[in-house]
């Protein structure tokens, strides 16, 4: 028996809720790229949140960009050389990152703050009306139905 993982095809995939979108993101060069963690979670039925870990970050050194189907979040951090001081170790990182989001059709960034180390940005997925499915109604006699009318041939 053989165990298919299908978990990589959900990563950087925001908004899209059919298989087959899904596959087509695989095509997609994975860069690997494990910093900084994140989650993606579905809030409700068209509102979705991706939360980074950016611990150490602040406002000013975080920017993120949405162009058409797709979200960049952004950190740079700044060098903080303090006068008269070394460092004997270093183990906080203090590394830039850049991420890309795949986003589907209709999904807008609504928001985003930076709370106690993470990083929250709100998405929302507003089909236009045209798209949406509409329910037609089936009547037994219609209404406005087409008259007949019969044609008389004249001599």
């Amino acid at each position: 028996m053989r165990h298919v993982d299908f978990s990589p095809l959900y990563r950087s995939t925001v908004g899209f809720d059919r298989l087959f979108t899904m596959l087509d993101s695989l095509a997609q060069p994975d860069q690997g790229q494990t910093y900084p963690p994140y989650n993606i979670e579905r809030t409700g039925e068209n509102t979705y949140r991706i939360t980074m870990a950016v611990a150490g970050f602040d406002e000013t050194e975080i920017s993120i960009e949405a162009q058409a189907h797709a979200l960049t979040v952004k950190g740079e951090k700044r060098d903080d050389k303090s006068e008269g001081s070394e460092y004997l170790y270093r183990g906080i990182a203090k590394r830039t990152f850049e991420r890309r989001f795949q986003l589907a059709d209709h999904v807008e960034v609504t928001a985003a703050s930076l709370k106690n180390g993470l990083l929250h940005i709100d998405l929302l997925r507003s089909i236009p009306e045209a798209m949406k499915p509409r329910k037609i109604a089936v009547t037994a006699d219609p209404v406005n139905a087409p008259k007949a009318i019969e044609a008389q041939v004249t001599n």
